[in-house]
This record gives structure tokens, sequence and C-alpha cells, in this order.
């Protein structure tokens, strides 16, 4: 289990700060989720955290080891893992092949054959499909790839941006209970980002709620979803 600190962190594009001054945690073996409405700047953040964008000001540690200074593959080989909202998978090839990219940073060892068991396991259809091309997919079925190719280098801390988009309520059930299982059983890290309010802090041991670039609200999931505010403008609850 590892554990994420974020202090004061600034993302810019050009004069504008899509992330500005953030400071969070994020627990070991906790479920964290970030909400907010679309250009609140949580994939930002995610990217910053995952070094794909550089960071204007601020700190992030992981475990009390500064990131600001390691590349993407630096940070991957020390346990962070993303699964962009795009997703990213190679249409052309097989879901296996696109499973099997996840091991590149640990190289394929006598163990990869039981990491593939373990992602058939959490996603039994992906066993069916291990040999059809990853771009005729449904696109429940291609997020549970993106998934298990992030979950192959077993990370200790998984960044998972809006993996509910797109999906069909049956669908975002079945991927949200992984991610719980995930948390729970093996002690996993994972900070999720999410639009779908409902869906983020339903089982989240943490919410952030990012407005702006800025956290205006935070605390425990199920007290989250309970505020007035975030009842009337990210769960459509009227309020008294």
């Amino acid at each position: 289990m590892s554990s994420l600190s974020v202090k004061n962190l600034v993302v810019s594009y050009g004069q504008v700060n899509a992330v500005d001054g953030i400071s969070f945690d994020v627990p070991s073996g906790q479920l964290v989720t970030l909400i907010g409405a679309n250009g609140a700047g949580k994939t930002t953040l995610l990217k910053a955290l995952m070094g794909a964008l550089p960071a204007r000001s601020g700190t992030i540690e992981m475990d009390g080891v500064s990131l600001d200074m390691m590349s993407v593959e630096e940070r991957v080989r020390r346990g962070i893992c993303l699964v962009p909202e795009t997703r990213s998978l190679f249409g052309s090839m097989k879901v296996e092949d696109n499973l099997s990219l996840g091991a590149y940073s640990k190289r394929r060892t006598t163990h990869f054959k039981q990491e593939l068991d373990r992602i058939y396991d959490l996603f039994p259809v992906l066993r069916e499909r291990r040999r059809q091309l990853a771009g005729t997919l449904s696109g429940g079925e291609q997020q549970m790839v993106a998934i298990g190719r992030a979950l192959i280098a077993r990370p200790r801390i998984l960044l998972l941006d809006e993996p509910s988009i797109g999906l069909a309520p049956l669908i975002v059930h079945q991927i949200m209970k992984v991610i719980v299982e995930l948390r729970q059983r093996d002690g996993l890290t994972i900070v999720l980002v999410e639009q779908n309010a409902k869906v983020a802090l339903r089982d989240a041991d943490l919410g952030y709620l990012i407005e702006l670039g800025s956290i205006i609200k935070s605390g425990p999931g199920d007290s989250l979803a309970r505020d007035p505010d975030v009842l009337r403008s990210y769960l459509g609850a009227e309020t008294a």
C-alpha cells in the first residue's frame, strides 16, 4: 500500500491555471474520488500526478518521497499507473496483446501468465475475447482492457479517469465492483476521477469536490454525498 500527498500544486496552460494551488492527501489503501464539472481541472490533475504534465509549482510525494523531478516512466516503475479517459488501446491488436503491454516496465516473466489469469478472473468476458481485436469490443469491454492493462503492472497506486463515461449503468456497476474489490481485497490505493458524483461517492473513503482548479469541499464519501451543495449541483436532488 502506498500514499500520495499533494501540496499547493499549480498546473497551467499558458497563463491559465487549470489546477490552482490544490492540496490533498490520498491515504494508503483507500479509494479517493475527485468530482466536479467538466473543465474543473480533474483530468489535468491526474496527468500532473502521472508526470504527463509539468507542474508550475507545488509538490507531489509518494510515501514521503518527492516525485517532482521524476519522469512518467520513473513514476510507473515506482508503482503509479493511469487509466486515461480515452483508454488508449491499440485497436488493431488482440485483447491479450494490449494487456501484455502493461508488463513492459517489469518485463514479461514466468509470472506473466499468472497475472493474465488474475485479470481474466476480474473480468471473465476478457478471457472469452482474448483473441479478439480490441477495436471490435464494446465500450465497456474496452474499459475493462484498459484497467486490466494497468493492473498487469501490479501498481501500488491506480489513477482512474472517468471510467464510467459513455457506459451503460450495468457495465458501470460491474467495473465499480471490481474497483472496490481491488481496494478491499488487495489494499490497492485508488484515485478515481468522476463526473458522475453518485457513482464516485458511493464507495469512496474520501471525496474532494473541485471547481475551477481548486478544492472547495472535502470529506468522507458518504458525508460529501449528503452535502446540500453536492446534492443540488451534482446529484440532481432538491434540498430544503
